[in-house]
């Protein structure tokens, strides 16, 4: 008896999967086949056609599976979100929801990966084949150039800009997150010493609290770094000749021509075939260099967060009452103008209105905290 109630939550769970797989591709016909009528080019269209009869491909493999296990087939309509697409592809035209596509794509055969008959059935692959085509839809006109491809690996380089805007944001953060909490406590009307380590307090605690999500935040982009290696590595063998001629008609569709667009596709593959093996070595060579960065860059937001938290507490060391909350408002409205005007680096807005719109938006959040800790203060008798 038990044997046969565990074979029945077994084909319940298969029908669950089975009809659930069925319903997400008879939402991608829906939707590949409305893109195909909205669209404009007809080598683009014919690829939305293309596609659409894979999915309907996939959706037939499902309801043969229904059909193994004595399930009628169901007539099913497509999903409010897919409906929803489709308006916007009307309103925005196709590649509005392009990026959309791709993500379903991608999750699609995320979710193949881990269904037996679906990977026996080669639907992990043919997905991931059609997100490719999604993502090429989507991207700008290629080039034949070395430099755009490389860019098609997803790999980013962050420049001097970018540090330095990192860094002046970073201590900005500090500054004003512990300056509001500063003057919070100050308006509590709480003893210079009590102020003091509140603030140090705030420092190491906003400080720890950026780190952590500085790692976390690196870590998980290079864990996602790696699986995408991993992921396009694997994908090249699977490459498919018919994959190679939808992409030679999707440049065609971006103003190549035909040999053009031929050469394009086999260079992409090609391209792909030498670099994706060679940056998964790289990477594996450099997995402990990557791992470090994580730790260098949370101990660099606690440095940079720290040094702004620095400043709201810097008079309480050598003055007390009045005198060290006018001291601290003084020297913080200072930097933060000094912020806000290097921050036109960036923007290349006015330098003076950038420095006082900081100096208001960070004095404005004292004053707010500062009143909040006097209210509360007078309440509990502080």
């Amino acid at each position: 008896m038990r044997r046969g109630n565990e074979a029945n939550l077994e084909d319940e769970e298969s029908l669950r999967r089975y009809l659930t797989n069925l319903q997400g591709e008879v939402d991608s016909i829906a939707l590949y086949q409305g893109l195909a009528q909205l669209e404009a080019k007809p080598e683009v269209s014919s690829v939305y056609r293309r596609l659409a009869e894979l999915e309907q491909d996939h959706a037939e493999f499902w309801k043969k599976r229904l059909s193994a296990i004595g399930h009628p087939i169901p007539e099913l309509r497509t999903r409010w979100r897919t409906r929803t697409l489709i308006w916007f592809a009307r309103r925005f035209g196709p590649g509005f929801v392009l990026p959309i596509a791709t993500s379903l794509e991608r999750g699609g055969s995320g979710d193949y990966d881990t269904q037996p008959e679906a990977a026996a059935g080669g639907l992990p692959a043919a997905e991931r084949s059609h997100a490719r085509m999604i993502e090429a839809l989507a991207a700008p006109a290629p080039t034949l150039s070395i430099a755009a491809l490389t860019r098609l690996e997803g790999r980013h380089q962050t420049g001097t800009a970018t540090a330095l805007r990192a860094a002046v944001l970073g201590a900005n953060d500090g500054l004003v997150s512990n300056l509001s909490l500063v003057m919070g406590v100050a308006g509590a009307a709480m003893n210079p010493h009590a102020i003091l380590v509140t603030g140090l307090a705030g420092l190491v605690a906003g400080g720890c609290a950026m780190a952590m999500g500085e790692w976390l935040s690196v870590s998980t982009s290079m864990e996602s770094y790696l699986n995408e290696i991993e992921v396009r590595a694997e994908e090249i063998s699977q490459m498919t000749t018919d994959e190679r001629e939808q992409l030679a008609r999707i440049y065609r569709a971006k103003g190549l021509t035909e040999d053009a667009a031929a050469a394009m596709a086999d260079r992409m593959i090609s391209q792909h075939s030498r670099v994706a093996p060679q940056n998964k070595e790289a990477t594996r060579v450099d997995s402990f260099r990557l791992r470090r960065s994580a730790w260098i860059a949370a101990a660099s937001s606690f440095l940079l967060f720290a040094i702004g938290a620095l400043f709201p507490v810097l008079p309480f060391f050598l003055l007390s009452g009045a005198e060290a909350i006018v001291a601290s408002l003084v020297l913080c409205a200072l930097v933060l103008f000094l912020v806000g005007a290097g921050t036109t680096l960036f923007t290349g807005r006015n330098l003076l209105s950038a420095g006082l719109r900081q100096l208001v938006i960070g004095l404005a959040a004292a004053g707010v905290t500062f009143a909040i800790g006097r209210v509360v203060g007078l309440a509990i008798g502080v």
